[in-house]
Parts: C-alpha cells; sequence; structure tokens
C-alpha cells in the first residue's frame, strides 16, 4: 500500500504515461517522413539530449560524488539504452499493428517484467511479493491486450 504523501504523484504519474501514448504513432511518422529507421530514432532522441542537457545546465546541482559513482553498479547507465529498443520499435512497428495494440502489447510486458523486477528485488529494488491480487492483475492485463489485439 503506497502511502498518502505519494498519492499526489499518481496524476502527474497518469499524464506522462497517457502522452507516453504519442510517442510511438509521432516516431512512426517521424520514420515514414526520413525513410531511414536508424536516423529517425537519432533524430528522436536529439530533443529529449537537447532538452535534458537544458535543464542540467539550469540546475546543475547536486553533481554525483565520487562514492556515488564508484558504488554505482554497472549496469545502472544502460536504462536509457534499454529504453530505447521500445522507442525503436515504436518507429518499425506501431504502424502495422495500430497504436492500441502496440501500446496494450508494451504495457503488458511492462508490467509483467515489472512484476518479476519486484518479486525478486532486482536492480536493487524493494521487493514486493507475488499474491493473488498482483498475478490476477497480471493476468487481466494479457487478456486485455488480448481483446484489443484481436479486435
Amino acid at each position: 500500500m503506497q502511502s498518502i504523501s505519494a498519492a499526489w504523484l499518481y496524476p502527474l504519474i497518469l499524464i506522462a504515461g497517457a502522452l507516453q501514448a504519442w510517442g510511438p504513432p509521432m516516431n512512426g511518422t517521424l520514420r515514414t517522413s526520413l525513410s531511414n529507421p536508424w536516423f529517425a530514432s537519432v533524430v528522436s532522441f536529439l530533443p529529449v539530449v537537447a532538452a535534458l542537457s537544458v535543464l542540467w545546465l539550469c540546475v546543475p546541482r547536486p553533481l554525483p560524488t565520487a562514492a556515488g559513482i564508484d558504488g554505482m553498479p554497472w549496469w545502472a547507465p544502460l536504462g536509457g539504452l534499454i529504453g530505447s529498443l521500445a522507442v525503436v520499435a515504436g518507429l518499425l512497428f506501431v504502424d502495422k499493428v495500430g497504436a492500441g495494440a502496440f501500446a496494450g502489447l508494451t504495457i503488458t510486458a511492462n508490467i509483467l517484467m515489472s512484476l518479476l523486477i519486484d518479486q525478486f528485488g532486482l536492480f536493487r529494488m524493494e521487493v514486493h511479493h507475488l499474491n493473488v491480487w498482483r498475478v490476477l492483475g497480471g493476468m487481466l492485463m494479457v487478456g486485455g491486450i488480448t481483446l484489443i489485439a484481436i479486435f
């Protein structure tokens, strides 16, 4: 159960999630317009790098400490690279399966993998064990995307 103090984050997370659905169709159009999916992927990331660079220049603190860098696991900086796989998949496949099926498949896969990450405390996450309700939620996601993909 989440604490009350975190509840105000939920609307922001819902907005971010809703906006995330815009990415694959926009990137699919970018790929079509630019013809080359790999170049389109680079173009897709340029505004992100630019925006984050400006934010970092405006608010450069706190800077990383030597202890923080030393204690960082080797895999920590690879999150963006892993996330880019979803962007490339959107560039290549969203127009073939549709925005609803694409989003549903990626979100369902995300939920199922997140349940495993929680169960085993992977990537230094706090353990949240599977229970009947979490498994049922995952099964409902699979059922929902099956309906979306078929119809």
